[in-house]
């Protein structure tokens, strides 16, 4: 890649919602942007403003290494190079009681929501760590933060999210690779509207200190920052995204 060329972001979980946003924000700012997807197909219409040539929709399954060695494979292909900056997004999420939980649950939520991010910082690093330059953003949550009443297995995974995010920071940082965290609250998706139309959920919304919820673009910003080069000399870092929900 020539020292002129848009850098290459890879979004996991972009084909809606915070990865959508993300995705479109990055197209938005010039780079090049592979937009990962997996049970949702890419709607080309979301991201119409922008040409083919900077946008490549690619399916892979975050907890199998083989779909992401594939993707990193076509993203090279597509791009002429490898991946610069990679947003791991892609997540579940599952409301149970934690004495429901059973084994197949916890180990389906830690195969998407952690193992999913490690194997593509692993995948991704090599041509980083080649180049002296990267961002990694991980996406994690509140809830790998403060908890989980009915989403214990989920916040365990985003809690490890945030802990493999400095523990990368702390290995690659020196090679100009920086790895951060994004830890929303609420924010306006699909994945929370159960949640918001519930009477907790409803407390919640009214004890935020912001008086709303967030939305989408405002995480996208916070990602975007953290990609560029002003953000150089930050890692190892959570950045709390949440309307001052909590403050750790």
């Amino acid at each position: 890649m020539s020292e002129r060329d848009p850098r290459i972001v890879f979004v996991t979980g972009a084909s809606r919602g915070i990865g959508r946003g993300i995705a479109g924000r990055f197209l938005a700012d010039g780079l090049r942007v592979a937009v990962g997807y997996c049970n949702h197909p890419v709607d080309r219409e979301n991201f119409a403003p922008y040409p083919s040539e900077r946008i490549l929709p690619v399916q892979v399954d975050v907890h199998s290494r083989n779909s992401l060695q594939e993707a990193m494979g076509a993203i090279r292909d597509h791009f002429a190079g490898d991946v610069d900056v990679l947003v791991n997004n892609a997540a579940m999420a599952q409301e149970k009681p934690f004495l429901e939980i059973t084994d197949n649950d916890w180990d389906h939520m830690m195969a998407v929501n952690l193992r999913g991010p490690f194997v593509a910082i692993q995948e991704a690093l090599p041509a980083m760590r080649q180049k002296g330059w990267g961002r990694i953003i991980n996406i994690s949550s509140i809830g790998g933060q403060w908890g989980g009443f009915n989403q214990v297995h989920y916040a365990a995974a985003k809690a490890g999210l945030i802990n493999l995010t400095r523990s990368v920071a702390k290995l690659f940082s020196a090679e100009g690779i920086t790895c951060n965290a994004v830890a929303p609250g609420l924010v306006a998706t699909d994945m929370v509207a159960k949640e918001l139309s519930s009477e907790a959920g409803l407390k919640k919304v009214q004890g935020i200190p912001a008086g709303r919820i967030g939305t989408v673009e405002e995480v996208a910003s916070a990602v975007c920052y953290l990609a560029s080069d002003e953000a150089s000399y930050i890692t190892g870092q959570t950045m709390n995204v949440n309307g001052g929900m909590y403050f750790g």
